[in-house]
């Protein structure tokens, strides 16, 4: 069975920093690009970053770039997302997934974690 497992999502203040993992298990993590979605109460979901297979090349939507930094180890089959300077608005259930590229829809993803940015 194919899963991916997020993990690292908890309360944090404004301005503080997080750091969420992507755990994969029944594939090889490193054959895919890991993207970062999330999903605010009442909003669509919206794509906050992928890193590609091979280059590890990153984007970012313009709304965490230059906060948040995705970074992954392929030995260990996990994906990270660095996030820092927080801010309310950037509370949001966390989902990783995997895909082809990140031109591609995702093939697998994981259940989310919740985080959440107040004082």
């Amino acid at each position: 069975q194919s899963t991916l497992v997020e993990s690292g999502g908890e309360l944090a203040q404004p301005g503080g920093s997080l750091k969420l993992s992507c755990t994969a298990s029944g594939f090889s993590l490193g054959d895919f690009a890991v993207g970062w979605f999330r999903q605010a109460p009442g909003k669509e979901r919206e794509g906050v970053s992928c890193i590609s297979s091979i280059s590890a090349r990153t984007n970012y939507s313009d709304s965490v770039r230059g906060r948040f930094t995705a970074s992954r180890d392929n030995a260990k089959n996990m994906g990270y997302l660095q996030m820092n300077r927080l801010k309310p608005e950037d509370t949001a259930i966390y989902y990783c997934a995997a895909s082809k590229s990140c031109a591609y829809p995702p093939t697998y993803w994981g259940q989310g974690t919740q985080v959440t940015v107040s004082s």
